[in-house]
């Protein structure tokens, strides 16, 4: 790992509002939670698979589905430069569901250099409000 690394640019994120046009209430997100990597910084250099391990504070954990008050599940974004706060996030290779309430992930990326970032969702993928999203890291995959 490298000790010291040039800040990442943080992804642009459109305004979060509490109720969406279409009447949808946002979950509230508590004041305190913060999700980040535990075992990942700005700058690392890993090899594959790269293991990912989700740090949550706050708030809880709760699969897809289960509407619980102070909890989310995880999603990872993989160089992902933008999201919409007031929407559904989608389900591809960049953006990376966790919706059983895992904590933890291996992934396979190509060799090079990537964006990662964490954001936590409501039972229906949509970013709480306030967002609950970590700091956006690069890494380098050997």
């Amino acid at each position: 790992m490298m000790a010291t690394a040039a800040h990442t640019a943080p992804t642009q994120i459109t305004a979060s509002v509490p109720v969406l046009p279409s009447g949808y209430q946002k979950v509230a997100s508590p004041p305190d939670a913060r999700v980040y990597f535990v075992n990942l910084r700005n700058g690392a250099t890993v090899s594959n698979p790269v293991k990912v391990v989700f740090g949550l504070s706050g708030m809880g954990v709760a699969p897809a589905g289960v509407e619980k008050a102070g909890t989310g599940h995880h999603h990872l974004l993989v160089d992902v430069a933008a999201v919409d706060a007031n929407a559904p996030l989608p389900a591809n290779d960049q953006f990376r569901h966790f919706g059983l309430g895992q904590t933890e992930t291996s992934v396979e990326l190509k060799p090079g250099t990537h964006t990662l970032q964490l954001i936590v969702a409501d039972q229906n993928h949509i970013p709480h409000h306030p967002v609950v999203m970590s700091e956006r890291i690069t890494i380098t995959v050997k």
